[in-house]
């Protein structure tokens, strides 16, 4: 009997790759990128490229009237995807010929190919959403695509993740609009959206927390959540501006490239901002009596214009000043006539 020794490592790495069925509504995304992108025709090989980086592709369709779309066909076909004809008929029953098509392969496939781990489904068209929710029933992942001047807002949160065509690498949105560095309600948000979720995760005692994980969570709560947006390339480097910026910390972790990321334990951190609540609790108490908490977080940002109890993972003002209060800093008591808590220093 022939010995079967360990599979080739790279034999194993393949087996744990995603494997991705695409599915493109492409009259949706042809006329959404012509009317919303200022009149550019539609190009496959962004959304190509961005599957690359997630996984291997094993199945593409695309579904449309194709004499609608001649010149498309072809570069389709380089792409090779499979080339789904929808026959013509008239308005709306042409279109709900293709949607119902798609939705019944996607499922079929679903059924049939057990391996295939992850559904693209590129469309902009809310009536995907209940084909997007069965998906995620059998336990598939589901990635949507879509042009953003033309996606229904009730697709994006139903996805584990959403990209929108403008933003991919390659495509020359000369109709939208990008944000610039200069928005000043940039930083602010980038820092809200990560350390609200690095608090949630911290607070759920599942131990330390992954850049991965972060990122995944990230995902879960907004879909549409690109690092791109803010400027940055990779999650990786979007965590370390923040951790140049004070707002996060990060040491090694289990897997190469994959650090753990916690809050700062002193400086100008958490720790820093808890003295300054300390700090500003002190100095109100001296000249106007006692202090209330409705208005302590206007003060604090007198004193600090970005203060902000979000950075450091807290879902409010009242839950940041509570931690300060178990660590002996201030203390909290609920004042009946005032409709308030009174504050005052430890």
């Amino acid at each position: 009997m022939l010995s079967v020794g360990p599979r080739p490592r790279h034999y194993i790495h393949l087996m744990e790759e995603e494997r991705i069925a695409l599915f493109i509504d492409f009259e949706n995304l042809a006329i959404g990128a012509r009317e919303a992108l200022g009149g550019m025709e539609f190009n496959f090989e962004p959304i190509g490229n961005a599957l690359a980086e997630r996984g291997r592709v094993v199945s593409r369709k695309a579904y449309a009237d194709w004499s609608m779309f001649s010149d498309a066909r072809q570069a389709m076909t380089r792409s090779h995807v499979e080339l789904i004809e929808i026959p013509q008929r008239m308005g709306a029953t042409r279109k709900n010929a293709a949607d119902i098509k798609m939705a019944v392969d996607a499922i079929e496939l679903a059924f049939e190919r057990e391996y295939v781990t992850t559904f693209v489904i590129c469309t902009g068209d809310s009536d995907f959403t209940p084909l997007v929710h069965k998906l995620r029933e059998l336990n598939k992942k589901v990635i949507g695509v879509g042009v953003k001047g033309s996606t229904s807002n009730l697709l994006p949160p139903a996805c584990d993740e959403f990209l929108f065509y403008d933003n991919l690498a390659g495509v020359d949105a000369r109709g939208s609009t990008v944000p610039t560095s200069s928005e000043p309600d940039e930083s602010p948000e980038l820092e809200s959206i990560v350390t609200t979720t690095l608090g949630g995760l911290l607070r759920s005692g599942q131990g330390e927390v992954l850049a991965s994980s972060l990122k995944r969570a990230i995902l879960r709560k907004d879909p549409t959540f690109t690092e791109a947006d803010f400027g940055f390339r990779a999650f990786g480097e979007l965590l370390r501006h923040l951790e140049e910026q004070g707002v996060i910390e990060m040491s090694e972790g289990p897997g190469r490239g994959d650090p753990v990321v916690q809050f700062p334990a002193t400086g100008t951190g958490e720790q820093g901002a808890f003295e300054m609540l300390r700090s500003v609790v002190n100095e109100m108490s001296g000249s106007n009596g006692p202090v209330v908490l409705s208005g302590l977080k206007n003060q604090m940002r007198k004193r600090q214009p970005g203060f902000s109890e979000k950075k450091f993972g807290y879902g409010g003002f009242l839950q940041f000043c509570k931690a300060a209060v178990t660590r002996g800093l201030i203390d909290l008591d609920w004042d009946e006539q005032a409709g308030d808590y009174t504050v005052t220093a430890a």
